[in-house]
């Protein structure tokens, strides 16, 4: 296919993409000009002078994320260089406390005719956080900020400037978390379901993986930022505790505890953006925050980074787990830590249940290896156990929680097929 070809491809491609729905099947084929899996798929630029936006396919990637083909992915091919790119101009200013928000955020200038792409992608990480603390599903956020990004560059002829850009994304991203249907189902953590049982109870059946609040990395939902305040609020807002919280309020009250507790929204920016007034606003979050109360959880900072004691803390975890030593991984447990494994109902509470069970139904645990990682603004690692055919295999990824000078939780999230990926975890593990 020549260039003048490949380039007349990619224009009606480009046409076809802005008038299908999101999740029409795209035939990624045409647009590279080639079926066999090879080569590059088009090295143009594209124009679109109406919308006063560049649009370019680098290669085969850019073209199945541009047409929806990779989760999570879809628009980050718009724009000169934005589905590789890892930083931007048009970075946003961190909010300080005690300041109108709009007052600090700089609002970006919109430039019709510069990359609309790299403009949205600066957005990508502070909205996937929101989108997650509605939703409860790292995977649920990335499509909800995927499908805001494609609202918006399908409807940014519309936007004429009167609030800024960053507002209008967010009212898009809010709009789709509601019209989502993970907004109003509940999603939960097996201490929510019931009480905790014994070792010696059946382990069930698995449950939806939509019954339950997923883990998400640090990298997709948390900042750098050189405020120990703003970082700690970041870190503590997407705790699993703090975010099972937030599925007991209704999806708008959600919306308005994040906005205004956790982003630090003013009361009437709120009301503009969910089209309602100050007063409904301040009832909302009045009731949300006694929910939240009743739950015993807050988005108040704690320290953001792990101190000397808690670092010496998960050490000893870790080789008590790794050594399959019984008393001293209790020896590092409250006696009231929660130990859950979704997708599956059962959790357990008492030190004898937790040695019961490793020594019982959970034995072949017994040789695991741990890899650390950061999920929802705690230590995580991703466990791999023994593997029949050799090596080791995953099995969960375990996200701890620490209250004090012990663990006061463990979650097993065990559907590694899809959290590993997300992680950037190895499918096997030699030895």
């Amino acid at each position: 296919m020549t260039g003048g070809a490949v380039a007349a491809a990619a224009h009606r491609e480009l046409e076809a993409a802005t008038a299908r729905e999101a999740d029409d099947p795209p035939d990624v084929g045409r647009v590279r000009g080639s079926d066999d899996g090879g080569g590059v798929a088009i090295e143009t630029a594209v124009e679109q002078p109406a919308r006063g936006v560049v649009l370019r396919i680098a290669g085969r990637d850019d073209a199945k994320r541009l047409f929806g083909q990779e989760r999570g992915d879809r628009v980050r091919a718009l724009g000169a260089g934005a589905a590789h790119a890892g930083e931007t101009d048009g970075g946003v200013k961190t909010h300080r406390r005690g300041r109108r928000y709009h007052d600090v955020v700089s609002d970006i200038a919109v430039d019709r005719g510069s990359d609309l792409g790299t403009q949205l992608e600066a957005h990508r990480l502070e909205l996937t956080a929101y989108c997650y603390r509605m939703l409860g599903s790292a995977f649920e956020a990335e499509d909800a900020v995927q499908e805001a990004f494609v609202r918006a560059w399908r409807g940014f002829d519309a936007f004429e400037g009167r609030s800024s850009f960053r507002s209008w994304l967010y009212r898009i991203a809010t709009n789709v978390c509601l019209d989502m249907k993970g907004a109003s189902q509940r999603r939960a953590r097996p201490m929510d379901l019931g009480p905790a049982r014994s070792a010696d109870a059946p382990l069930g059946t698995p449950l939806e993986e939509t019954m339950w609040i997923e883990p998400i990395p640090d990298s997709r939902v948390v900042s750098a930022t050189s405020d120990p305040v703003e970082a700690a609020i970041a870190k503590e807002s997407v705790r699993l505790a703090f975010v099972a919280a937030l599925q007991h309020l209704p999806a708008k009250q959600r919306a308005v505890l994040i906005l205004r507790e956790v982003l630090r929204w003013q009361a009437d920016e709120v009301a503009e953006l969910l089209g309602t007034s100050v007063a409904a606003v301040n009832s909302a979050l009045q009731r949300a925050r006694a929910t939240l109360a009743s739950k015993d959880v807050s988005a108040a900072a704690r320290p953001a980074e792990l101190d000397e004691q808690q670092r010496a803390l998960l050490a000893r975890y870790v080789k008590a787990f790794e050594q399959y030593d019984m008393d001293a991984l209790t020896s590092v447990l409250h006696e009231d830590a929660t130990w859950n494994m979704p997708p599956y109902a059962l959790w357990l509470q008492t030190h004898e249940d937790v040695r019961k069970w490793c020594l019982g139904p959970g034995i072949g645990c017994q040789g695991s290896r741990l890899i650390p990682v950061m999920a929802n603004g705690s230590p995580a690692f991703g466990q791999y156990k023994p593997d029949p055919n050799g090596g080791l295999a995953p099995w969960s990824l375990q996200v701890l929680e620490i209250s004090g000078d012990k663990l006061s939780g463990i979650t097993f999230f065990l559907d590694t097929a899809r959290l590993f990926p997300l992680f950037g975890l190895p499918a096997h593990l030699d030895h």
